[in-house]
């Protein structure tokens, strides 16, 4: 087949001149071939009706642009667009015949009929030949998917051109909350209202809404999410100009519904005061900086602009991978800052000391530690020592190294915790207040906060995992709720409140409403385009509740107490929790050893009990074999 795929590669405005090119031929030949039908025959002085000819394309043309015949595009034009030809055709056929008449212009009258139907034929039969011959070219399926772009704004006209090229997709409608826009046109494409969207998708098949309003806050996007739920469609979104290349916007750009656009918290500008206080010209260590809270905090810090950024990895994957991703800021943005990557466990306590005394450290971000609940539940030893005994042994180093300043990543599950996690991290908490009683020159500080978005085991991706596969989709409990916070804020508001504090500060972060999972995951089922199966069985995708895990609780708190003031940062809150002495807690750590090195778990749950305020582990305790 002639391939004639090169004229996608034309501009738009070539396109346009080469159809009015063809049409004005098409129309000329019209008028010489209505007269041959007419006559029955192809020899007659032609130069007889040369006038009426060329009159036919200098008064049909004006009138094709002027009702939006060129600003179609040709491979997503439909059985619709024939309506739209049969207007302009024949109101051009009737300014021709009306000029023919009152200028007394010779052609043959009963031509005109037939050269209106020849042209009839030939504007539309040119432009659905053409779309037959570039799909087969293009080797497009017809049955492409049917998509509605919702904003009808700039992005959105970028979004349709950055579309055509696609053979898997066609643009039929757009929407927009702008009544100025209603029913009019975007190529050929018409702008609609939000109650026309049931019949759109009736009419049209519509598979996909695209929303490109880039301009929406969050809570205006969640609003609008919350109205497309009920529609059987896959929604996609497109993000903010400022994370789009070059602000032109593409399909690449076009990302799935995230659960940050579920919850719909819109975020408090960071304070820069507090941002740089223990950052700017200092020395700074990240330990665990390869994690998913680690390796954000390093991001931060560095455009922070610090002296020196040591970070500090048991891992030697998340290690080499977090420096690469720092070596290329530090290109991109040309920095500074010397960055020193380092192998070491948090438990090594003369390694740690060898550090802090060489690079004379100023703050340390301790963010180390085995966080997922059913894993330490499985590996007791390795979660406690990991998190109790090496946040003590990291701060210990520090307080004895004259470190100024150290900020704890906390978890809502040192709350009351029914698991040995959250327990590790409220004695990590302990560990730090106890150690600023005895070594008040060194600021520690705990921030203490719940589900990051996006790190390792976060729901949503497991959840589009799962619906890919057909589901079903698992969650452990139909009530279980959690409270969530995207990585680059909890990161942002771990920096600013370490700035905040004063020594043994508790921080809690404001982490807005908590969210039911199941309710999360019925709603990632409705903005994928599918039903959830119901009691009848009838639906898409089935929800299974696969009951809790060791040590898992239904609700996650971040207060033991009520005790809370606020502080200069609105996101952020100030907790009072009780503590132990520095040595009443260090008899307490060499207690917990001794039942960790001898596998002694009931004792140490014993034991957790009596120092952990609220501690009621909810799985049962087996003698694991952990070395």
């Amino acid at each position: 087949m002639f391939d004639v795929t090169w004229l996608l590669a034309l501009p738009r405005w070539q396109k346009r001149a080469l159809s009015i090119a063809v049409d004005a031929v098409g129309l000329l030949l019209i008028g010489v071939f209505a007269i041959w039908l007419r006559m029955g025959e192809s020899v007659f002085p032609v130069t007889l009706y040369v006038p009426a000819i060329v009159l036919l394309p200098l008064l049909a043309l004006p009138v094709f642009i002027r009702m939006g015949l060129y600003r179609a595009v040709v491979r997503y034009i439909s059985h619709r667009f024939v309506f739209v030809v049969f207007s302009a055709v024949s109101f051009s056929f009737l300014l021709w015949a009306t000029a023919i008449f009152i200028a007394d212009v010779k052609y043959p009258r009963s031509a005109l009929i037939i050269a209106w139907l020849m042209a009839m034929f030939y504007v539309a039969g040119s432009r659905l030949a053409i779309r037959w011959v570039l799909l087969k070219s293009l080797g497009v399926n017809e049955q492409a998917r049917s998509v509605v772009i919702f904003g009808a704004g700039e992005s959105g006209r970028q979004l349709m051109q950055a579309l055509d090229p696609l053979a898997n997709r066609k643009v039929v409608a757009f929407i927009d909350d702008d009544k100025s826009l209603y029913h009019q046109k975007i190529g050929s494409v018409k702008v609609y209202g939000r109650r026309d969207l049931t019949t759109l998708i009736e009419r049209f098949r519509v598979e996909d809404v695209l929303l490109a309003v880039p301009s929406l806050n969050a809570s205006q996007k969640k609003a609008v999410l919350a109205w497309l739920e009920p529609y059987a469609v896959n929604v996609l979104i497109l993000p903010s100009m400022a994370e789009i290349v070059d602000g032109k916007v593409s399909f690449s750009d076009v990302r799935e519904v995230s659960i940050e656009d579920l919850l719909g918290r819109d975020s408090v500008t960071p304070k820069p005061q507090l941002l740089s206080q223990c950052i700017t010209d200092k020395v700074v260590m990240v330990t665990g900086g390869g994690g998913s809270i680690g390796s954000e905090l390093c991001r931060q810090i560095l455009k922070n602009q610090p002296n020196t950024l040591i970070v500090y990895e048991l891992s030697e994957f998340a290690l080499y991978s977090i420096e690469q991703d720092l070596l290329k800021l530090i290109k991109t943005h040309g920095f500074k800052t010397h960055l020193v990557v380092m192998l070491g466990d948090v438990k090594n306590a003369s390694k740690l000391a060898n550090v802090v005394s060489q690079f004379k450290i100023e703050t340390i971000y301790h963010a180390a530690a085995y966080k997922h609940v059913p894993m330490v539940e499985h590996n007791i030893a390795e979660g406690m020592l990991n998190n109790t005994l090496g946040t003590y042994t990291v701060a210990k180093v520090a307080a004895e190294t004259g470190v100024k300043n150290f900020v704890l990543i906390s978890t809502d599950k040192a709350v009351r915790p029914t698991n040995f996690m959250g327990a590790s991290k409220r004695l990590a908490e302990m560990a730090l207040q106890a150690l600023q009683t005895q070594y008040p020159q060194t600021c520690f500080v705990m921030v203490r906060f719940g589900n990051v978005l996006g790190s390792s085991g976060s729901v949503i991706p497991l959840f589009k995992k799962q619906i890919e596969h057909g589901g079903p989709i698992t969650v452990t409990h139909s009530e279980i709720t959690r409270y969530f916070m995207t990585i680059p804020e909890a990161a942002s508001l771990v920096i600013q409140a370490g700035s905040m504090g004063v020594g043994g500060d508790v921080f809690v972060l404001d982490m807005g409403e908590p969210v039911k999972i199941a309710d999360l995951a019925v709603r990632v089922v409705h903005l994928s385009g599918l039903t959830v199966v119901d009691a009848l069985g009838h639906g898409d995708i089935e929800i299974m509740y696969t009951g809790l895990r060791p040590g898992e609780k239904l609700y996650e708190e971040l207060l033991i107490g009520d005790n809370v003031d606020g502080t200069e940062h609105p996101r952020i809150m100030k907790a009072h929790e009780e503590f132990l002495t520095l040595p009443a807690f260090e008899h307490e750590l060499q207690q917990l050893q001794q039942h960790l090195s001898q596998h002694d778990f009931k004792a140490l749950n014993a034991q957790l009990e009596k120092i952990v305020s609220g501690f009621n582990h909810q799985s049962a305790i087996v003698d694991y074999l952990d070395v």
